[in-house]
């Protein structure tokens, strides 16, 4: 399998060296590094090459590095129903950068980038519908960022006087908030069925 995957590895960056900034195997997985640039002439090729055809688009995910000055990695995954294989393409961008859109080449990618942009900021140049498909429209700030808020910014609750939804900001003040990691049972005041059969031994 690692030489199958060598050899379509040292192809591709040889027909596309446009499209390809490295590449390398590791987990028995083939993973190539793509200008975003070329994004879209590397995955039509990808799919039309007779010795490729990677025609499915499995998914579509990005990866937050705050520390990095290209903060985010975008990953595709691909599959070869006919050669049996699988290829993931990475590429890296800034935090104001815009990625094309595949839309055009894999009109599956379509709600895969909707939710990225909703969950990590990322856009999409050239996407039809960019627009938040998770969180709600006035949602504020993007989930998935390693600085994003585990409380998040807002609460929301029905308020029975008001008969509706209502929006609030977190009252949930970290100070009080205990992060020891010891046991989750810790200042329990009852003892689950079982917790006797620890003592006894």
């Amino acid at each position: 399998m690692t030489e199958a995957l060598q050899e379509l590895g040292t192809q591709i960056a040889a027909k596309r060296p446009d499209c390809v900034l490295s590449w390398d195997i590791a987990f028995d997985e083939l993973t190539v590094d793509v200008a975003p640039a070329n994004i879209n002439g590397l995955v039509e090729f990808l799919k039309t090459d007779s010795t490729c055809k990677f025609s499915s688009l499995v998914d579509i995910t990005a990866v937050d590095y705050p520390e990095r000055g290209k903060r985010f990695d975008v990953v595709y995954h691909f599959l070869s129903m006919y050669q049996n294989q699988r290829i993931r393409l990475r590429v890296s961008v800034r935090e104001d950068d815009m990625v094309p859109s595949i839309v055009d080449v894999h009109p599956s990618a379509n709600w895969f980038e909707r939710e990225i942009f909703d969950m990590f900021g990322i856009l999409f140049s050239g996407h039809p519908d960019l627009r938040r498909i998770l969180t709600d429209y006035g949602f504020r700030g993007y989930p998935l960022r390693k600085d994003f808020p585990t409380t998040g910014y807002t609460e929301v609750r029905y308020d029975e006087a008001e008969k509706r939804v209502v929006y609030e900001p977190v009252s949930l003040v970290q100070e009080y908030r205990q992060f020891d990691f010891m046991s989750p049972w810790e200042g329990a005041e009852y003892i689950l069925p079982g917790d006797e059969k620890e003592g006894a031994k």
